[in-house]
C-alpha cells in the first residue's frame, strides 16, 4: 500500500495561484491512478481533478480551466496547480492514489493527511 503525504497548503489572496504536491512511498506510484480532493467545513469531500496512470485527466467543474493535475512518476510526486484561487476554494485538500478502474468515488485506496488551503484577503 502506498503512502501519502501533501504539502504546499496555505493562505492566499484571491486570484492568487497555489502548487500542491503529494509525495508517495511505498508502493509503485506509476501503477495508480491519483486524484485530488478537497473537503471544506461542513461538506462532503469531493474530487477537485484525478489523473489516470494512463494520462486521462477528470476535473470537477469547479476547478476545470483554473486548475491542472500532473504527476512526476521518477519522483512519485503528484501536483495540483491551483490558478485564480477564490473564496470558495478554501478547504482541506486530500491526496489519494487508488488501482486503476476503480472509479473516483469513495473513500477507496490511500489518502494524505491533507493539507489547508484558505483562499482570503
Amino acid at each position: 500500500q502506498v503512502q501519502l503525504v501533501e504539502s504546499g497548503g496555505g493562505l492566499v489572496q484571491p486570484g492568487g495561484s497555489l502548487r500542491l504536491s503529494c509525495a508517495a512511498s511505498g508502493s509503485i506510484f506509476s501503477t495508480y491512478t491519483v486524484g485530488w480532493y478537497r473537503q471544506a467545513p461542513g461538506k462532503q469531500r469531493e474530487l477537485v481533478a484525478g489523473l489516470t496512470n494512463t494520462g486521462s485527466t477528470n476535473y470537477a467543474d469547479s476547478g476545470r480551466g483554473r486548475f491542472t493535475i500532473s504527476r512526476r512518476n521518477a519522483k512519485n510526486t503528484a501536483y495540483l496547480q491551483m490558478n485564480h484561487l477564490k473564496p470558495e476554494d478554501t478547504a482541506v485538500y486530500y491526496c489519494n492514489a487508488r488501482d486503476p478502474g476503480t472509479g473516483w468515488f469513495g473513500s477507496v485506496g490511500s489518502w494524505g493527511q491533507g493539507t489547508q488551503v484558505t483562499v482570503s484577503s
